[in-house]
């Protein structure tokens, strides 16, 4: 990323620092280039520090624009840690044991493998569960159960009018999960019916890295109201970014919003630089090709090994769900995940590892990888699960 470097420090010697008070021809510049590569009406750009700072102005948005209070999320979403983002984060390990993040209200996950409804064919990638079901061609029958406990939920849970609805077109922490196909259409119609946008938070899955299209949302068909990215956005640096349309965009109005260090000069030439690079490398078709080659490789080893219960994923975003046993999908003790992460690294491999037990190796590789950082990878998994199995079977 020789690229990104020489663009911080030429800019840092020029203008290091101004508020987005005052505008700069790096910020504009930036903002056209982000913008281009967004369906309409997404065109207008409100950069920020982090993700929790941009999913904070979304619900922001949200509730100034609909008048509404009441947000929906998934059970199982991260979407940060700050005390307005802790009400949309459902992973117990995050909320702290005081009040916070009012006015959210969670829903089932849509879960295909670990959730009680899933199928042979359900979900965008090359790869699909050990479920079985009798879903004939373009049906699927788990979708329709979970868009059922969607609605139980706005029934139940949420007031007549909603302020919105956020989602990541595939879960991150939680280990990389997917949803049926159709839900999030369906989803985004039932939110908006009620008066709600419908937000995309592409933390993760955002800047080709799903391979097969630049943004996640556009995996599912379907065109948020608003999105929030951060993360691979900077490639590291402090960056991130709501993008919405312009008159969701004209409500921040009604009150004086700035943000101190969001859309810094420094911050906006490393975000163009980025873009460059992964244009000019075609890191989004590496993406589509080594992460599908990588899914593909690890599903073979779903297939040798009883506690590999689950390999799903698309692009360079792969999740590897670790059970005691296949047909009962009971998550594999978090002990013993984090030991087989450790005789991952202690080979020269760094596995993440997250999901609500623990139990999921989540697995983001840097989006310039090759086929033969997969098969070392591949080869190392393989030899951390054998040696697993070799401990257990000695007890």
């Amino acid at each position: 990323m020789r690229k990104v470097t020489a663009a911080a420090q030429k800019q840092l010697g020029r203008l290091w620092h101004t508020s987005n008070i005052y505008m700069h021809p790096a910020i504009h510049e930036y903002a056209d280039k982000l913008t281009a590569l967004l369906p309409d009406p997404l065109k207008v750009v409100c950069l920020t520090n982090s993700g929790s700072e941009a999913n904070d102005l979304a619900m922001l948005m949200a509730r100034l624009y609909t008048r509404n209070f009441d947000l929906i999320c998934f059970r199982g979403g991260y979407h940060g840690a700050s005390p307005y983002t802790l009400g949309l984060t459902s992973v117990g390990v995050f909320k702290p044991s005081i009040a916070n993040g009012f006015g959210c209200q969670t829903t089932m996950l849509p879960d295909v493998f670990r959730g009680p409804w899933g199928g042979s064919h359900c979900r965008d990638s090359p790869v699909q569960t050990i479920r079985k079901c009798s879903c004939s061609q373009g049906c699927c029958e788990a979708n329709d159960q979970y868009i059922e406990q969607l609605k139980d939920t706005l029934r139940t849970c949420a007031s007549k009018a909603v302020a919105g609805f956020i989602a990541e077109p595939i879960q991150g922490y939680n280990g990389a999960v997917q949803y049926p196909k159709r839900f999030l259409q369906e989803a985004f119609r039932l939110i908006r019916e009620r008066g709600g946008v419908c937000i995309a938070d592409e933390v993760q899955t955002g800047f080709g890295r799903t391979g097969s299209h630049f943004w996640g949302f556009q995996t599912h068909d379907v065109v948020p109201d608003i999105v929030t990215t951060a993360k691979g956005i900077g490639n590291g640096f402090p960056m991130a970014a709501v993008i919405t349309t312009r008159e969701i965009a004209n409500i921040l109005a009604q009150i004086f919003h700035f943000n101190t260090f969001g859309g810094n000069a420094v911050a906006c030439v490393v975000g163009s630089a980025v873009l460059d690079v992964l244009a000019e490398d075609d890191l989004q078709k590496n993406s589509e090709e080594v992460g599908t080659y990588m899914l593909l490789e690890f599903a073979k080893l779903r297939d040798k090994f009883e506690i590999v219960g689950d390999v799903r994923g698309k692009g360079l975003m792969i999740g590897i769900e670790m059970v005691k046993s296949k047909d009962s999908r009971q998550p594999l003790p978090a002990e013993d995940v984090n030991q087989i992460g450790e005789d991952c690294k202690d080979m020269g491999v760094l596995f993440g590892m997250s999901g609500i037990y623990g139990q999921t190796f989540r697995i983001k590789p840097p989006m310039c990888i090759t086929k033969q950082d997969v098969d070392f990878a591949v080869e190392v998994f393989q030899a951390a699960l054998m040696r697993h199995l070799e401990k257990t079977s000695a007890k």
